[in-house]
Formats: C-alpha cells, sequence, structure tokens
C-alpha cells in the first residue's frame, strides 16, 4: 500500500520526481507582503507553535477530566497516579495538540507566505527508491545515534536536569506500562508526530531557513537542532538532534516530506514497540536501553554504511545537490 501511494504521487507534476524548483510557488501572502524577514518568522514561528501545541493540549485535557469525574478527582492526586488515570487523555489531548498547534498552525503560516503552500511545504510524492534509501539510513544510524546518546548521559549533568528529565522519563514509563492498546499508542505517539512534527519543522521551519541561510547545509543542520533542542531533553539534545538532521537532509535531498514523515514514523514506532516490550519486563527499564553500550565495531560498521547510504542518495537525488540548490535558495 505504502509504495503504491508513493508512486501515485509521483504522478503529481510538482513531485521531486519530476524536478521541482525551490521557487515553484509565489511568495504572495500576507507576511510577503509586509516583508516580514525568516528570521522573524523562523522565531514568531517555534514560539508561538510551542504556545499553541501546549495550549490545545492542555486545554483539550482538562475539557475530558471535567466530562469526566472532574476536577475534584485531581485533589490530591501524585503525577505518577494522575498519568496512570488519565493516561489516555493525556494521549489523546497531545495529539490534537499536535494536529492543531503543529500541523494545523505550520499550514497557516505556509498560507501567510504563498497561495500555494502545499509546495512550499513540500507536500509532494517522491520516488520510491529514495524512500526506501531514507529508511535504510535510519537504521544504519541507530547505532551513532545510541552510542552518542550513552557519551552524552555520562556526562557531569546538573542534579535540576537530571531529576527534570526523570520525571518525564517515569510519565512516559507510565504511559507505556498502561494498557491503553497497541495500535491506539502507535497512532498517538509514532504516527501523529511523523506526520504533524514533520510538516511543522521540515515543512515550515526548514524552507524558512533555506531562505535564512541561502544554502541547504546550514539550514539542514539549525532545523535539525532546533528539533532536537524543542524535546527539551538537554542530556539527549545531540542524538535527537543528529536525527533531526538527518530528516531534515531527507527531506531535502528528495524535495518531498514523504522521506522525513517515513523515517520519523518509523523510529518513533520501534521506540513505542521496544517501549511496549519493556513495559512488560520485569528488568528492564528505559534508562537501561539508553545507557546500552555499543561495540566499536559495530559504531564503525553503522558510520560506513550510514556514510555510503547518504552518498548513493545524494547522487539519486532528482535535482543534483537535492531540491534548494544555492541559487535555487536565493530566489525563494
Amino acid at each position: 500500500m505504502l509504495a503504491a501511494t508513493i508512486r501515485d504521487s509521483m504522478e503529481d507534476p510538482e513531485s521531486a520526481e519530476t524536478a521541482p524548483q525551490a521557487s515553484s510557488y509565489p511568495l504572495d501572502g500576507w507576511l510577503e507582503r509586509n516583508q516580514f524577514r525568516p528570521g522573524l518568522t523562523i522565531l514568531a514561528g517555534l514560539i508561538l507553535g510551542f504556545i499553541a501545541f501546549q495550549g490545545v493540549s492542555m486545554v483539550v485535557l482538562l475539557l475530558m477530566i471535567a466530562a469526566g469525574e472532574g476536577f475534584q478527582s485531581l485533589v490530591g492526586m501524585d503525577p505518577g497516579t494522575l498519568v496512570e488515570t488519565y493516561a489516555s487523555e493525556f494521549l489523546i489531548a497531545n495529539t490534537i495538540g499536535q494536529f492543531l498547534g503543529l500541523l494545523g498552525f505550520g499550514w497557516l503560516l505556509a498560507r501567510l507566505h504563498t497561495s500555494r503552500p502545499a509546495q512550499m511545504l513540500r507536500v509532494r510524492g517522491t520516488s520510491l527508491r529514495l524512500a526506501v534509501l531514507s529508511l535504510v539510513g535510519l537504521v544504519a544510524l541507530f547505532p551513532l545515534v545510541q552510542w552518542v546518546g550513552t557519551l552524552m548521559e555520562g556526562l557531569p549533568w546538573p542534579e535540576s536536569i537530571r531529576n527534570f528529565e526523570q520525571v518525564q522519563m517515569d510519565l512516559l514509563e507510565q504511559v507505556l506500562a498502561t494498557d491503553l492498546g497497541f495500535f491506539f499508542t502507535l497512532f498517538t505517539m509514532a504516527v501523529t508526530p511523523a506526520l504533524c512534527e514533520e510538516l511543522f519543522f521540515r515543512g515550515y521551519i526548514q524552507r524558512q531557513s533555506e531562505r535564512l541561510f541561502s544554502t541547504w547545509l546550514p539550514a539542514v543542520l539549525f532545523t535539525g537542532i532546533v528539533f532536537g533542542l524543542y524535546h527539551m531533553r538537554l542530556t539527549q539534545a545531540v542524538p535527537l538532534s543528529m536525527l533531526g538532521v538527518y530528516m531534515a537532509y531527507v527531506v531535502w535531498v528528495s524535495g518531498s516530506l514523504v522521506p522525513g514523515i517515513l523515517v520519523h514514523l518509523l523510529n518513533n514506532g520501534f521506540a513505542v514497540a521496544l517501549g511496549a516490550y519493556i513495559a512488560g519486563s520485569e528488568t528492564l527499564s528505559l534508562q537501561d536501553i539508553e545507557a546500552m553500550e555499543i561495540p566499536p565495531l559495530v559504531i564503525m560498521i553503522s558510520a560506513a554504511a550510514f556514510a555510503m547510504v547518504v552518498r548513493t542518495m545524494h547522487k539519486q537525488a532528482p535535482v543534483p545537490g537535492g531540491e534548494a540548490t544555492n541559487e535555487q535558495a536565493k530566489d525563494l
């Protein structure tokens, strides 16, 4: 089904396979007419997107609690019990928050730049070859990300940061330990972020970053680092940024959000499956997985395989260097 969807989308004349141009959409929106610069729209977009996402999620959660047992049920309830009691409400609220606060808001921002927001956000198909290569690249990157994560975890972080992140991990483990159904958890924690975060970060933020830097590499690095920091886990900001940079690269090199969505979906889907396995284990925890040591040979093989995949993708790009080459980016 996935292959058929990708092939069907390739029939779009704006698809990556037909060598789309970065200037394929008019800059005729309200933000452009009023000369809002890319740096300002990136900063405002990140701040307002975070507020919209968190605000919508909180409002939806409170409304669901009020419609159920009422706010009096929250009195004296500790965070762990709160998550266990309202785990499904938390995930539903988070999902609605992402669709409205990230995906919807990202589309609105793009619409304020152009009358063709889909083209600006790279909502178009890609080749099956590039889609598969992007997933292979993620598999090759996994050991490197795990290794860097272990190194970062071993640094002497302040106790306040470790306590803050421990609360996050405890709440996540509590959600995964609650029997909500695997596919419900997969949709809320894997499918939803893959769609919403990709459109917002690799769609809007990356496109504006390319305009800001006028070349693809700093834009890809910036988008990936911002994505890593956006998750508010400082001890894991570097490995998260590595994943963010890779997803930004596959979107740029293919000229399509599809590879980024697929990579994001595979990464989060694997995490959900692993979390479900850990939840059923009496000996494993998420911290144990993050602290797992990777043999040096595996790291070297991983780095070599990843480099080969990236090189192949770069050569397979429908436009040399990807959609937004230096000269094209200047025309954005």
